[in-house]
């Protein structure tokens, strides 16, 4: 009612104050009814706001407008999804430690069998639940165990990425009412809007995006890791949270490598470690290529960023003058008729020109025996 007598001018309705000194009693808190106009003005069909003034009009407002269409594209999913898929490349543009992103993969066939450390993103289609019925697993598990038609070879090679069950209806709420938004701009002179509610709809349009800017970190927020306590224990899956700062996919790469679940730096005492454990030794010695593609199969040894952390520590651990305690040697090939490595080489500094070669990590006391008889030959 008090916005009537000023319809007609250029400075419509009544302050926010005015309105809060009609309605306040005595003792009672005046943000209590600032708040209920706030939400009145983004819900109410016929209440206009400018900044601190309201009014009431007989045209609806484009308010209503915009959640006639939010709500009718809750009928139209696939619009909905394509915008959703259209944010998450843009989103996941940088890589971080990762070799590569595979966005939103629809069978196993989509995602490479290589040997660089990779991250999967897998679509809304397939969230992440607590829950025994878990979307997200079974589709991460498929892309795991095979390539299409072939099994998997290099499967130490992939962590996956999912969106949230329940935080994924708030996403699709907040892309909902933004393309709502985008649409009435786009279309604001077939709706012949007025200019309040041209400069009010691309107002609610950059609210509504930035809402689903940070709501899309919100929901992709967890990473599933597949991992293997021994090589004769069952494959299970660790579900790794991560938190809604930063890009998405340096986060996830910064969190596994902070649980250890991506490894970027390998001391050669470390790998020295696992060659004994498992063991990874073929005889006295094993080859540098057979190496690298065991770190890239199994699931019980670390995830590697990429096979060259692997060359570092070799090149690193030939070079240690306690290589006899520490590491190991290297040799460039292994004569099967002499049986002896030739090119033997401990204690000193050895580039490689890649992995991909016929050389050999050698165990220390075979290397050892070598250098002693070969500097002192039996007569």
């Amino acid at each position: 009612m008090g916005s009537a007598p000023g319809a007609g001018t250029s400075h419509r309705g009544i302050e926010n104050r005015h309105v809060n000194l009609g309605c306040v009693m005595p003792g009672e808190s005046p943000a209590i009814f600032g708040d209920a106009l706030r939400r009145l003005a983004g819900a109410a069909t016929y209440l206009y706001q400018d900044g601190t003034r309201y009014w009431y009009s007989t045209r609806p407002t484009v308010t209503k407008l915009a959640e006639d269409r939010a709500e009718q594209l809750g009928r139209e999913p696939d619009k909905v999804i394509h915008e959703l898929d259209k944010r998450l490349r843009n989103a996941f543009q940088t890589r971080g430690d990762f070799a590569r992103i595979h966005m939103l993969p629809q069978s196993g066939h989509d995602v490479p069998d290589d040997m660089d450390a990779r991250l999967v993103v897998l679509g809304v289609n397939h969230p992440y639940s607590k829950g025994a019925d878990n979307a997200a697993v079974a589709a991460a598990r498929e892309i795991l165990e095979s390539r299409g038609s072939t099994p998997r070879l290099f499967r130490n090679t992939l962590v996956f990425t999912a969106a949230d069950k329940n935080r994924l209806q708030d996403l699709d709420e907040a892309v909902r009412r933004f393309l709502a938004w985008e649409s009435i701009v786009a279309e604001k002179e077939q709706l012949d809007l007025s200019p309040h509610q041209v400069k009010q709809a691309e107002t609610q349009e950059a609210a509504a995006e930035s809402t689903v800017t940070v709501r899309l970190p919100e929901t992709y927020q967890w990473l599933l890791v597949p991992v293997q306590a021994d090589p004769k224990g069952a494959v299970g899956w660790q579900a790794v949270r991560v938190s809604a700062r930063d890009e998405l996919a340096p986060r996830a790469a910064k969190k596994l490598r902070n649980d250890e679940l991506l490894i970027t730096g390998f001391a050669p005492t470390r790998l020295k470690m696992e060659l004994d454990r498992v063991p990874l030794w073929r005889g006295d010695n094993v080859s540098l290529r057979q190496l690298v593609e065991d770190f890239a199969k199994y699931l019980y040894l670390p995830r590697l960023s990429s096979p060259s952390v692997l060359i570092n520590a070799v090149q690193e651990g030939v070079a240690l003058l306690t290589w006899e305690q520490d590491s190991f040697a290297y040799a460039d090939s292994y004569d099967e008729t002499a049986k002896r490595h030739r090119g033997l080489r401990a204690g000193q500094r050895v580039d490689f020109t890649g992995w991909d070669t016929s050389g050999f990590i050698v165990k220390t006391d075979t290397a050892r025996e070598q250098f002693d008889r070969e500097v002192k030959p039996e007569w």
